[in-house]
């Protein structure tokens, strides 16, 4: 069961490989703020929006 709320998104970032689901939020956070794991540049090609059935 999922507990995204809103926009769902796949992260993967292209330095280390992490990968998570984030919502919105999440997100622009990572965009802003790079990678949680290793803090490398994030940009919007790292992100996959998640289909409609996955979201709440």
């Amino acid at each position: 069961m999922s507990d995204v709320v809103g926009d769902g998104y796949r992260f993967d970032c292209p330095a280390c490989g992490e990968s998570l689901e984030v919502n919105d939020s999440m997100k622009l956070a990572l965009v802003e703020q790079g990678c949680v794991v290793c803090g490398a540049s994030v940009t919007a090609a790292a992100f996959t929006e998640l289909p409609a059935t996955d979201r709440p």
